[in-house]
């Protein structure tokens, strides 16, 4: 009996009077195994299937074979399920379990999900991109087409609100979990005095000494398991076994970790986040928790990914916690404190904020979606992210200018790998070489055969494919699902597959990646210039070095060097073929620092790479003009003649801005800079050296950033002078702080009550009061108030050390003056 089981007849009857519903149940209650079935005999299924959606493929895999095990059966009959590299699928199949696109693939193939009686979003808390995707177009397509389809989103813990927005007012059933209580034991690690490997091995000693039942320990990654497993080897008694769990392992390797232990024998689990939801490990009832996470986080201007570790959230830290309870009372170690429990985040953020969205954008306009605000999403995805998604679909002709699929943008959707990949298949075809495309894309499209430490070269991992080479510890299932996946992107046509070169391997990687064609900056560097402007970097013992040219495949995606993990050599003279279209020329002028001047040239790119120069020994005036802004760029508005004037010109736009905001331009550094060709490229006509900047009137050109009518009332809300009460004119600082500042005499200023302001009255001036040695007696931006309660103490303080300067009882009605006293009773 499973928490679940109690709440199923409610959940059944809501189905039966709803098309819609939220499951909320906490980790262990038995929802991922225990709904699918009991959805069976539902009366509005009518010999229907039932799909359940589940973020990773080994959850996937696990809880079909469960659930057919409940049944008597095996996975493949009436349970069946289907991932990216394996499937049991038939006929008689009655819930299918997939996961990552094949849902967004099934229902643009067919909008109605006329097989399908509901759909089921499992761990939807985890907010992959796929589930967001998939929830929002089964939804509209519920709406349109289906309203008899049933949508059943199960989290552990969920967000709710943000759900509700876009589902509306659906009904939430909650169930309860595990009864067993989880004690908690903070152990913060000190990583100052030791490494984090070390602080868990400490803890797992400690567990296995003082708890009983296996212990099932979350790591960040890969990388900190391998460490955690080669330091404990030797160190654990012969009953307690070792075992790995994270995505790029071997399946049976997998099925090991999460598979029973024998009679007298213990596990210790180490895992990454694969472990956090669905899975149920048997005999686990302690976790350490490291309290990190690793994530995929991509960065839209460099066009790549990094993974980057972070601190789980308070719902993650909860659902690791939540492992240790599902058999008996059990132990979480949390390898932080108390008080750094309170700092987590709420939740995790949702993967469609920070992915890669190419393949989601060409997905939606294959739906008809060329906008993100053409769709009800949870969480919308970033501009910028969309942006860049939808710029690389149209360099490589997928979609139109208009944000349309265009047909080889349906071909490439069709072949369900990721657009990039797509395209190298299908112009590889073209080139004669389709079966390595597609080779190419198998391998890249899972995660590397061989490891982050076997070499950059590409073409070491066709070896491995053709069988011409074979590494110590090959998963030969892995291998094989990657001969698979090659086979299914072959065409009747295409020629089976020889060893490719490696330069025929580079050629068909700048397909997919023609923004990451690499240029070695010079000889024997390890560092290469990208063609979309980065840099990146070999490690120096990679035998890629000796290349000029490469094609990278996968960077670390670090934002000013990144690291090349895979990546194959190129001939340029196939980059010229191939990708004609995307080198230009054009004339351009540079400056040059060693003979300072602009030098003009004539230049073919390859994006920001150079593949051919020629200086022009006579350039158009505009030309050089244009080098010259770009100088200003380069060395920044430091290098400009500012005068005073031109100084405080900014600092008064810059006031008036904050004030008036609709109404002023924004002067900052950053802006200017952005907008140099607007108004100081006009002012350079007729300039053909750096010395020519001299005669630069900047504060005309400044002033072009004006209208005519800003141009006068720049004077009156912000004038650079004000009159005092002895007739004379005083310069406002606006650059100095607080400002703007009139400095001026102490007497000087006899008799003005009213502080002046300027910006309409909304801003106030700054006196400084002066001695008359012009050293600073006082501040205020009051001047009434200083009159009655300061100026009787500084009278009293300074009056003898200037006798010869007046210091009346009462400065309002004493004249204004700058010199020495006059003679007046």
């Amino acid at each position: 009996m499973l928490p679940i089981d109690a709440i199923l007849p409610v959940l059944k009857k809501t189905l039966e009077q709803h098309s819609t519903a939220l499951l909320q149940a906490p980790p262990g209650a038995g929802k991922t195994t225990r709904v699918p079935l009991a959805l069976l005999d539902a009366p509005w299924r009518e010999g229907r299937k039932i799909l359940m959606l589940e973020p990773r493929r080994l959850a996937a895999r696990s809880a079909a074979r469960y659930m057919a095990q409940q049944l008597g059966e095996k996975a493949g009959q009436s349970i069946g399920y289907r991932t990216k590299l394996d499937s049991q699928i038939s006929a008689s199949t009655q819930i299918e379990v997939v996961t990552e696109g094949i849902l967004t693939r099934m229902i643009q193939s067919d909008p109605m999900l006329e097989d399908y009686a509901a759909v089921l979003f499992d761990e939807f808390h985890e907010r992959s991109l796929h589930a967001d995707l998939g929830l929002a177009l089964v939804r509209e397509s519920q709406q349109a087409l289906r309203d008899d389809l049933r949508i059943l989103v199960m989290s552990a813990t969920l967000d709710s609100a943000p759900i509700a927005r876009v589902l509306g007012d659906v009904p939430v059933i909650s169930s309860a979990g595990r009864a067993f209580p989880v004690e908690v034991i903070y152990r913060p690690m000190q990583l100052r005095n030791r490494q984090q490997t070390d602080a868990v091995v400490a803890v797992i000693h400690e567990a296995l000494a003082e708890q009983s039942g296996s212990l099932l320990v979350f790591l960040p990654g890969a990388a900190e398991i391998r460490r955690v497993e080669n330091q404990l080897r030797g160190q654990v008694t012969d009953d307690v076994l070792i075992t790995p769990l994270y995505g790029n392992l071997k399946a049976d390797e997998q099925d090991r970790a999460i598979s029973p232990t024998t009679a007298g024998t213990r596990k210790v689990v180490l895992a990454t986040a694969i472990a956090e939801t669905s899975l149920t490990i048997q005999g686990v009832r302690v976790v350490i928790d490291s309290g990190q996470q690793r994530r995929a986080v991509f960065d839209p201007n460099s066009g790549m990914t990094r993974l980057v570790t972070t601190r789980v959230s308070k719902a993650s830290a909860e659902q690791r916690k939540g492992r240790a309870g599902r058999i008996e009372p059990g132990v979480c170690y949390r390898l932080w404190s108390a008080e750094e429990q309170a700092t987590l985040a709420e939740f995790t953020p949702p993967e469609i904020q920070e992915a890669d969205l190419v393949a989601l954008v060409l997905e939606l306009a294959q739906w008809g979606a060329r906008d993100p605000a053409q769709v009800a999403w949870i969480d919308p995805p970033p501009t910028a992210h969309w942006n860049q998604a939808r710029e690389l679909l149209q360099l490589l002709g997928m979609l139109d200018s208009a944000g349309a699929i265009t047909e080889h943008g349906k071909a490439a959707r069709e072949l369900g790998i990721h657009p990039r990949l797509a395209n190298m298949v299908l112009l590889g075809r073209t080139l004669g070489l389709g079966a390595t495309a597609a080779e190419l894309a198998a391998l890249l499209d899972e995660r590397d055969l061989l490891g982050a430490n076997s070499g950059a070269d590409l073409h070491e991992r066709l070896r491995v494919l053709h069988g011409e080479y074979r590494p110590e510890r090959l998963d030969t299932a892995r291998l094989s699902s990657i001969r698979q996946v090659a086979k299914r992107l072959l065409q009747k046509s295409d020629v089976p597959a020889q060893l490719a070169s490696p330069t025929e391997t580079g050629r068909l990687l700048a397909l997919a990646y023609p923004d990451r064609i690499a240029q070695r900056r010079a000889e024997q560097s390890t560092r290469y210039q990208l063609s979309n402007g980065k840099g990146a970097t070999l490690r120096a013992d990679d035998s890629l070095l000796r290349h000029a040219w490469l094609v990278a495949a996968d960077l670390d995606g670090k934002t000013r060097e990144a690291t090349i993990y895979l990546a194959a050599p190129v001939d340029i003279a196939d980059i010229e073929h191939d990708l004609a279209h995307l080198i230009h020329t054009s004339e351009e002028a540079l400056w040059d620092d060693k003979r300072g001047t602009v030098v003009a040239r004539r230049v073919r790119k390859l994006g920001e790479l150079v593949l051919q120069e020629k200086e022009l020994a006579k350039a158009d005036p505009a030309l050089i003009q244009q080098g010259l802004l770009n100088a200003v760029r380069n060395k920044g508005l430091v290098s400009l003649p500012w005068t005073d004037a031109a100084t405080q010109w900014c600092a008064r736009v810059k006031l008036l801005a904050k004030i008036f905001p609709d109404d002023w331009p924004d002067v900052s550094e950053t802006a200017l800079l952005n907008r140099l060709e607007d108004w100081l490229l006009p002012f350079l006509t007729g300039m053909q050296r750096w010395s020519d900047l001299k005669k630069l009137n900047l504060i005309e050109a400044l002033n072009s950033l004006l209208t005519y009518p800003q141009q006068q009332q720049l004077n009156s809300l912000a004038p650079t002078t004000l009159a005092i009460p002895t007739g004379q004119n005083v310069r406002l600082d606006y650059t100095a702080e607080n400002g703007p500042v009139l400095a001026a005499k102490l007497q000087a200023l006899f008799g003005w009550l009213d502080t002046p302001t300027v910006a309409d009255g909304k801003v106030p001036v700054l006196i400084h009061l002066l001695s008359p040695a012009q050293r600073p007696l006082a501040v205020t931006a009051d001047l009434g108030n200083f009159w009655r309660n300061v100026y009787p103490e500084v009278r009293k303080d300074v009056r003898g050390r200037y006798p010869k300067h007046p210091w009346p009882e009462d400065p309002l009605s004493a004249p204004a003056q700058q010199g020495v006293k006059k003679r007046y009773e």
